[in-house]
């Protein structure tokens, strides 16, 4: 009996904590250890760059908000994906491989933060759905066996470079600033999908992986608005 209360009692207290973390990552509080691409997210690194937003149209503005916005939404789903298969994940050594991956997206959210209000606009209005949608799919994929647990990291991080890809190929030429946010942000991503590979990623069936891609446009073609 003490032994089955005091599981009871950790997993709520896991539980406790998860929900703590999601409201920090929702409300932008969190701190990122590494400096922003392109110069130090500082007031007076703000106002260089809303300077140098003077050169690009409002129809480009708008446009680089919208990308900023949905590749924040991508880092809300990254946070909540990877605590999720944490949370669930029965191996030491993976439950770490997430958390580590979990920690450098934290340094994402907050240059995409940032960056969205050097851009005068906001985060998506709709990130406590991103995140509890993500958390649970990550709390699914955690249950699937390490194999598979890894599998679904290293596909997310596939299709996650080319949708940064596609980014970098649709931001404004003028706006430096941001392309090398996202080129910073690919680079991190390529390293997290080798990981999870070299750490035994199995291969996901198509069926997954395509289902994977109608979610993602779904949740692309959304954030870029609301």
């Amino acid at each position: 009996m003490v032994a089955s209360s005091f599981r009871r009692s950790s997993a709520f207290d896991s539980l406790l904590a998860e929900a703590d973390r999601a409201l920090q990552v929702l409300s932008g509080t969190l701190a990122g250890a590494r400096p922003m691409p392109g110069g130090p997210a500082t007031v007076a690194a703000a106002d260089a760059a809303a300077d140098a937003d003077q050169a690009l149209t409002p129809a480009e503005r708008r446009h680089a908000a919208g990308l900023m916005r949905v590749d924040h939404v991508g880092e809300i789903c990254a946070q909540a994906l990877y605590r999720g298969q944490a949370l669930t994940c029965s191996e030491p050594a993976t439950r770490a491989l997430f958390a580590d991956a979990a920690a450098e997206e934290v340094d994402h959210l907050v240059w995409l933060e940032q960056r969205l209000r050097e851009l005068r606009s906001r985060t998506s209005l709709l990130n406590p759905l991103w995140y509890a949608g993500a958390f649970a799919l990550g709390a699914l994929a955690g249950k699937a066996g390490e194999a598979w647990n890894l599998g679904f990291m290293a596909e997310t991080e596939k299709q996650v470079e080319r949708h940064l890809e596609g980014h970098l190929a649709s931001l404004p030429a003028a706006d430096v600033r941001s392309l090398t946010i996202v080129e910073q942000m690919r680079e991190d991503e390529r390293q997290h999908r080798l990981r999870a590979e070299r750490a035994g990623a199995r291969p996901l069936p198509a069926p997954v992986r395509g289902a994977m891609r109608a979610a993602s446009r779904v949740m692309t073609g959304t954030a870029y608005y609301i």
